[in-house]
C-alpha cells in the first residue's frame, strides 16, 4: 500500500506554508538539472575518467536546477497575474502527480540511453587520438556522483537563501522593508563571495598549495645529483648555490648533458652544453621585483662564457620553475653542445595556482630576463654574437610572449622562438590568431602567408604550410587542436568558441558541440587530464621541438636521417624529470 500511495504521490509536500525549506525540488528546476547532466556526457576535447564525468555532471546539473528555478520564478511573476485573471484553471496535485511520474519514466530511460552513447563517443575519442580503447565507465557510479555532488550544492544553495531570509527578516525590525532585503541580498552575496574567494580558496587552497609547494622546493628529485661542471649553475664554482636553486632548478641543472652524451647519439664531436638557472631563494626575489636575478644570470652567462656560443636560448619557466628537458636537450643535440640555456624561477607555486593568483608575474620575470639577457647580448661585436632564441611550454610560453609587445618585438629582438601550447591569454598568440590570413582554421592560423610565424601538431607536414618562403627569424608554435589549455577561457561559459565551428581539428570529435556552462566546466575538466593521452593530443608535445629547433635554428651538416636519428632517440630515452 505505501508503494502505491507514492506511485500515486511520487513527491513531498511541505505540511505547512509557514515551512521556510521546500524539502523537494521543483519539477521544472529538476528537468532543467537532468537536461544539463545529459549535455555533460557529450564528449569533449580529451577522453575523461568515469569519476569526473561524475564531477561535471553534478556540477552543470546543480547549474542546470538553478536555471530552471529562476526560469519557473520568472514566469510566475509574469504569468501569473493574468492566469489567475483570466484562466479559472489552476494545476492541482493530481496534474503535478502526473507530472512527476511522466518525469520519473521519461528521465530513467533517456538516462540510461545517455550513459550508454556517453560511453560510445568516449571509446571513439579514445581511438581517434590513439589511446587504447579499453575504457572502464561506471554509469551508475557517474549517476550516483553526480546526484550527491547536485544535492550537496543544492543544499549548500537552501542554506544560503535561508540565511539570507532571515537575515531580511531581522533587519525588517530597523528599516523598512525594501531596505532590508536590498541590504540583505547584499550582506549575503558578499560573504558568499569573500568566503569562497578569500577564506576558502586563497586562505585555504591556495595557502596548502603554496606550504606544500614550498617544501617540495627545497627537496631533490631521486637520481639528481649536483653537478661538478664549471659550465652549470649550482656547480662548486658557480655563483648561484646549490641549495637555492629550487627543486625543478636542479632538476634542470643536475641533468646537463656532457659532451660524451651528445657524441654518443649524434657521432660528432661535441661540447658540454651550459645550462644557467637562477632559482628563487637566489637573490630573495619577491613581490615582482625581478631585476636581482636577471642581473644574477647574466653574471652567470658570463662566467660561463655563453656569449661565446653558437646559440643562447632563455627558457621560459611555468609555475615552480620547470623547463621541459623534451624542449632543452634537441637543441643541445642539434648543435653539438655549442649552447647555453638560462631559464629564472618566478614561483613556488605548481601551475594551476599560479595560473589563478600570479600569472603576471611570469610575464614580469621573463621580461626582466630577456631585458637583461639582450642588453649584454648586445655589448658582443655583432659577427661574433650567438643566435638568440627563446623557448617555453604552457605557462612558461605565456611568460616568453608576455616578455615582448607583440609579434613585430618579438621578430626584432629574437632569431627565433619555439613555444609549445601557449594558453589561450598568450598576448602574442591572441594577436597572431584574431589577424590570421582569411580562410585558416583558428586551431591550425596561418599569419601574414607564413612568412615567419607557423602553427604545427605534427611539424613535418605542418611547418611545411602554407607553401611559400619562411624567413628568418623564424617563430613555430606546437599547437594540438585537442589541446584544452590552449583553449580554456571563462567566456566558453556564455559565448561559442571559434576552435567549435567547422572545420573541427583533426583529432577534435565531429560528436563534440558548445553548450552554455556545460562546454566550461567540460573544457575545464579536460585541462586537469589533458596529459593523459599520448602526442601529439592534449597537452602533449613529445619530441615535435626537434622539429621545430631543426627549422628555427638550422644545424651545420644535418642531414633529414641525422634528424629522423635524433628524433627516434627522443621518442625512446626517459626524460630524467
Amino acid at each position: 500500500m505505501r508503494t502505491l500511495a507514492v506511485a500515486r504521490r511520487p513527491y513531498w509536500q511541505r505540511p505547512d506554508p509557514v515551512w521556510l525549506v521546500r524539502r523537494w525540488p521543483g519539477l521544472t528546476a529538476t528537468c532543467f538539472a537532468t537536461v544539463f547532466f545529459w549535455l555533460s556526457l557529450t564528449p569533449s576535447l580529451v577522453p575523461r575518467p568515469w569519476f569526473l564525468q561524475g564531477v561535471i555532471g553534478g556540477i552543470t546539473a546543480a547549474i542546470g536546477y538553478a536555471i530552471g528555478s529562476l526560469a519557473g520564478w520568472l514566469l510566475r511573476i509574469a504569468l501569473g497575474p493574468a492566469c489567475r485573471r483570466w484562466v479559472a484553471w489552476r494545476p492541482n496535485t493530481r496534474w503535478r502527480a502526473h507530472g512527476w511520474q511522466a518525469y520519473y519514466v521519461l528521465a530513467l530511460g533517456l538516462t540510461v540511453f545517455a550513459l550508454s552513447e556517453s560511453a560510445r563517443m568516449q571509446r571513439e575519442l579514445r581511438a581517434l587520438q590513439e589511446v587504447p580503447e579499453t575504457l572502464t565507465w561506471h554509469s551508475m557510479m557517474i549517476t550516483l556522483m553526480a546526484l550527491g555532488l547536485c544535492g550537496v550544492l543544492l543544499c549548500l544553495a537552501r542554506t544560503v537563501r535561508l540565511c539570507t531570509r532571515e537575515l531580511i527578516r531581522r533587519l525588517c525590525r530597523f528599516v523598512p522593508r525594501p531596505l532590508a532585503v536590498v541590504t540583505g541580498l547584499l550582506i549575503s552575496a558578499s560573504a558568499v563571495t569573500v568566503g569562497t574567494r578569500d577564506v576558502v580558496f586563497e586562505r585555504g587552497v591556495i595557502d596548502i598549495a603554496a606550504r606544500i609547494s614550498e617544501r617540495t622546493d627545497r627537496g631533490t628529485k631521486d637520481g639528481i645529483i649536483q653537478s661538478n661542471s664549471p659550465l652549470v649553475s649550482g656547480s662548486p664554482t658557480s655563483l648561484v648555490k646549490w641549495r637555492d636553486l629550487g627543486y625543478e632548478g636542479r632538476n634542470f641543472t643536475g641533468s646537463t648533458l656532457t659532451a660524451h652524451r651528445i657524441s654518443k647519439v649524434t657521432r660528432r664531436p661535441a661540447k658540454d652544453p651550459i645550462r644557467v638557472y637562477v632559482g628563487r631563494r637566489s637573490t630573495g626575489q619577491s613581490g615582482g621585483h625581478y631585476a636581482a636575478g636577471a642581473a644574477l644570470a647574466v653574471a652567470e652567462l658570463e662566467r660561463t662564457g655563453a656569449f661565446r656560443r653558437e646559440v643562447l636560448a632563455i627558457a621560459g619557466t611555468t609555475g615552480k620553475g620547470w623547463v621541459n628537458s623534451t624542449d632543452a636537450e634537441p637543441l643541445e643535440y642539434l648543435h653539438d653542445g655549442d649552447t647555453a640555456i638560462v631559464a629564472m624561477q618566478y614561483s613556488y607555486l605548481p601551475s594551476w595556482a599560479s595560473f589563478v593568483v600570479d600569472k603576471e608575474q611570469a610575464g614580469r620575470a621573463n621580461r626582466a630576463l630577456v631585458k637583461a639577457v639582450r642588453a649584454r647580448w648586445l655589448a658582443e661585436p655583432e659577427q661574433r654574437r650567438p643566435r638568440l632564441v627563446v623557448f617555453g611550454e604552457s605557462l612558461g610560453a605565456y611568460g616568453v610572449e608576455a616578455a615582448f609587445d607583440g609579434p613585430d618585438d618579438m621578430l626584432s629582438k629574437v632569431d627565433g622562438a619555439v613555444l609549445a601550447g601557449s594558453p589561450n591569454f598568450s598576448p602574442i598568440r591572441r594577436e597572431i590568431t584574431a589577424h590570421r590570413d582569411r580562410g585558416s582554421p583558428v586551431w591550425r592560423p596561418e599569419y601574414e602567408r607564413g612568412h615567419h610565424f607557423r602553427f604545427a601538431q605534427w611539424p613535418a607536414k605542418d611547418l611545411a604550410r602554407p607553401p611559400g618562403p619562411w624567413r628568418q627569424p623564424r617563430v613555430v608554435y606546437l599547437q594540438n587542436a585537442s589541446d584544452a589549455v590552449v583553449w580554456w577561457s571563462g567566456d566558453l561559459a556564455l559565448n561559442r568558441p571559434r576552435w567549435l565551428r567547422e572545420p573541427l581539428g583533426p583529432d577534435i570529435t565531429g560528436e563534440v558541440g558548445w553548450f552554455p556552462f556545460v562546454t566550461f566546466w567540460q573544457t575545464t575538466v579536460d585541462v586537469a587530464v589533458s596529459y593523459g593521452v599520448d602526442a601529439p593530443h592534449g597537452h602533449r608535445y613529445g619530441t615535435g621541438s626537434v622539429e621545430a629547433w631543426t627549422a628555427v635554428t638550422p644545424p651545420k651538416d644535418w642531414s633529414t636521417t641525422d634528424v629522423q636519428r635524433l628524433k627516434r632517440f627522443m621518442d625512446a630515452r626517459e626524460a630524467p624529470y
